[in-house]
């Protein structure tokens, strides 16, 4: 929507169709193969997304980007739904965020592939980094009968993972989390195994003796590919 005005863009139809205009019909239908997922797919790369969410977000208030993310999601079109999330990417959204984060906390039950819940994962994560507190509604995830949303509370915390100085706070929250990975260690759902091993090959660059503690406790249990990934960037 290279020419929309302000107000055309925060409509969730002019926006679904600035994604229609771009799509390509045979990406398309691979895609849909390739996620098995019964909802509609245009064939738009994520490139082309985030060029139409920075137009839509420099024209919008917070309220009405926040309207639009929420019509993009309900359209159920995989593109919208990722337009959606990138829609909520900021670091900062001012003057308050909380009611972003019960958007992006109000999609996790209907997470129900890996490509949609990675975007709003990483949207999540940056509201739980600038309100920890969060957390406590995450952690009623980890037994969630949802795989996604179960794995939903291991994506969404990466970011502590990546601390280069980490406060004593950020570190309590890494113990929590770990703690939490270790609630899943006989969760065999590949996609919680893939989880896990993300997250400790993540927290290895920053803090390589504390994945080494943590497998020397309890890497028996995890899947081999598990441990594996884990296990990256020790040299192991």
């Amino acid at each position: 929507m290279t020419d929309a005005t302000a107000t055309d863009a925060t409509g969730t139809e002019t926006a679904l169709a600035a994604l229609h205009a771009l799509a390509d019909p045979q990406k398309a239908t691979e895609m849909q193969a390739y996620h098995k997922t019964g909802r509609p797919f245009l064939g738009v790369p994520v490139p082309q997304i985030e060029g139409l969410v920075k137009e839509w977000r420099a024209a919008c208030t917070l309220d009405e980007r926040l309207a639009l993310a929420s019509g993009l999601w309900d359209s159920n079109i995989h593109e919208a739904r990722i337009a959606a999330a990138k829609l909520l990417l900021q670091a900062r959204i001012r003057p308050d965020d909380s009611a972003a984060w019960a958007l992006i906390a109000g999609w996790v039950p209907e997470f129900d592939s890996w490509a949609i819940a990675d975007h709003a994962s990483i949207a999540g994560g940056k509201r739980l980094m600038a309100d920890p507190a969060r957390l406590d509604q995450v952690e009623g995830w980890t037994t969630d009968a949802s795989m996604w949303a179960r794995r939903a509370a291991l994506v969404m915390t990466l970011p502590w993972t990546r601390l280069n100085h980490p406060k004593p706070a950020d570190l309590a929250v890494r113990e929590r989390v770990l703690g939490w990975a270790e609630g899943y260690l006989d969760d065999k759902e590949w996609f919680i195994q893939k989880a896990i091993g993300w997250w400790l090959r993540d927290l290895s660059r920053h803090d390589p003796a504390r994945v080494r503690d943590w497998l020397e406790a309890h890497g028996a249990r995890l899947k081999p590919f598990a441990r594996r990934e884990a296990q990256r960037h020790l040299g192991e």
